[in-house]
């Protein structure tokens, strides 16, 4: 009988295999795992804000809507991040959102410093911002990870035979990225300072008096 209970397991084992189950398991942890990249990325490039924002305001305490913008920006995706359920599309959407308006604040930042050099050649300002870019470089890469792994994983949930496994214990596809949208977001804003002034044409030359004889 008790052999007839361990070949009766080892076949359930067998078929649960075979139908995909260990397969959700492993992708659906492998999911969690880029998921838990992302955020940590998101969360580094948060921690990198307020010095940069106060080394910006030693320079160009004169820009307070940049500075605010951001300030602002990074207060509500830190919210976003806090809250975001990465099951949820409309959560996911609204983080994605708020990333992405964080990101055009720091490219506007980016732009206001272009106008102070003594700022741009400041030690401390070189090391946050190359320490920034490495972060945004990073984001990039746990993020698309992130979308291969949802993508592996929605595609084990729609097709054949494992959309019957994922049908009898309830596995749905996920949300994933729209790397598009964030693109838009995020692009970089056009500054146009306006033309350059003409320059001021030199004055003619007087004619030197005539003189009668």
């Amino acid at each position: 009988m008790r052999g007839f209970k361990l070949g009766l397991l080892a076949f359930a084992g067998l078929l649960l295999s075979g139908c995909g189950y260990n397969t959700f398991q492993s992708q659906d942890e492998q999911v969690k795992s880029a998921w838990s990249e992302v955020l940590n990325q998101y969360q580094r490039r948060a921690d990198l804000i307020p010095n940069l924002v106060a080394t910006v305001k030693g320079f160009a305490a004169q820009e307070q809507a940049v500075l605010i913008g951001v300030t602002e920006a990074r207060a509500k995706a830190t919210q976003s991040q806090v809250n975001v359920n990465a099951d949820d599309p409309a959560s996911l959407s609204q983080f994605q959102a708020a990333q992405g308006e964080l990101s055009s604040a720091l490219s506007r930042l980016m732009v206001v410093v272009e106008r102070y050099p003594e700022l741009k050649s400041d030690q401390n300002f070189r090391d946050l911002q190359a320490q920034l870019e490495g972060t945004e470089n990073r984001i990039t890469v746990a993020r698309n990870r992130y979308i291969a792994s949802v993508q592996d994983y929605n595609v084990t949930v729609r097709k054949f035979p494992t959309n019957l496994t994922a049908m009898i214990f309830g596995y749905k596809v996920k949300p994933n990225f729209s790397v598009e949208n964030e693109a838009a977001i995020s692009k970089p804003p056009t500054v146009d300072f306006g033309p350059a002034p003409a320059p001021t044409p030199a004055p003619e030359p007087t004619p030197a008096p005539t003189t009668s004889n």
